[in-house]
Order: C-alpha cells, then sequence, then structure tokens
C-alpha cells in the first residue's frame, strides 16, 4: 500500500498479513482525493476516520496537511499499526486514535467534524442505517461531507441527505451533505 500524494506520496506501508480488514485500493483513494480536492481545505479541515482498518485514509489526509484528525478502530493491532505508521511517518502529533466501536462513537461524541468517512465491513449488518446514524447525531458541521464507503451492493440515492456515488472498481464512495448545506 502506499500515499497516492501529498507531502507523504509514494511512502509505502504494509499492513501484517494477518491484519484482517479490506484497506481502500490506491485507484480508488487517488480518486476519492482528487474529488475531494475540489470542496475541501483540508489543513483547517476537522476529519474523523470511521473503522480506520489499516489507517490507508487517515494517512492521505495527513498527508495533504490535516492537523486536526481521528480515527476509531475497534480492533487493537490495527490502531496499534496505524499509530506505529503515524509516528514513523512523523505525523502522530496531527492524528488522535481511539480504540472503540465506530459506531458507539458517533453516539457518544459531542465534536462536530468537517468531514466524516466511513469505511465499514461490506457485511457489516447496520451498514445501511450508517448515513442517518452520523446526520442524526449533529456531530457533523453545517457545511460537512460524509462520506461512506461500500460494495456495489449499497443504494443509497434515495436518502434525504445524498449527494452522489462514486464507482471505482468494485469500490463505492457514497457522499452525504446535511440537509440545509449548499450543494
Amino acid at each position: 500500500m502506499r500515499i497516492v500524494s501529498g507531502s507523504l506520496r509514494g511512502r509505502r506501508y504494509c499492513p501484517p498479513e494477518s491484519f484482517s480488514a479490506r484497506p481502500t485500493t490506491d485507484f480508488a483513494k487517488e480518486n476519492l482525493f482528487n474529488v475531494l480536492a475540489n470542496f475541501v481545505d483540508f489543513e483547517n479541515s476537522t476529519i474523523l476516520d470511521l473503522f480506520a482498518g489499516s489507517g490507508g485514509i487517515t494517512y492521505e489526509f495527513v498527508s495533504r496537511g490535516c492537523q486536526h484528525l481521528t480515527c476509531v478502530e475497534h480492533d487493537t493491532r490495527s490502531l496499534r499499526f496505524i499509530a506505529k505508521t503515524l509516528a514513523d511517518f512523523g505525523m502522530a502529533q496531527f492524528v488522535k486514535c481511539i480504540r472503540g466501536d465506530a459506531l458507539a462513537f458517533i453516539r457518544s461524541t459531542d465534536v462536530k467534524y468537517d468531514i466524516i468517512f466511513a469505511d465499514p465491513p461490506y457485511a457489516l449488518p447496520e451498514v445501511d442505517s450508517i448515513p442517518d446514524l452520523v446526520l442524526s447525531n449533529d456531530i457533523l458541521t453545517d457545511d460537512g461531507l460524509f462520506i461512506l464507503e461500500h460494495s456495489t451492493a449499497g443504494r443509497f440515492n434515495s436518502h434525504p441527505c445524498f449527494w452522489q456515488t462514486r464507482s471505482y472498481g468494485k469500490v463505492n464512495f457514497s457522499f452525504f451533505r446535511p440537509k440545509n448545506a449548499d450543494l
């Protein structure tokens, strides 16, 4: 795996072979961040990465200058890997790593984020309810953006806050904005 752009562009990270998460492909990450570059001031945004897995999305945000990022991951080994990789890259000071259940975190945090990214396991039973959970818990800023990575089976275009979906092979990103946000 590699970081596709920013100050850490080209840096590689290798999760252990026993790693059980499904990392977002480099191709999908590159295209996602090309889309985000048109809408996001990375340096001044507060980011939440849910179901952080190998940390690939966290590294991409940090590489682009994000200085206020929180990543939530349930698996202790994965979170240790993320923290070690951030330290190796000299970027640990910009990221708060939290071990915990991402869905419980959504319900309990009182922080508002400009961008929330969620890459849950595709087979997670609650995957279809995550947009409602994020948007109803008032943790997204008024002009914020919620991005859900999901399989090709996911269909969210009837959601009242749905904005768009981008597909890159088997990886899909659905974008949501708060109801009153300027699109």
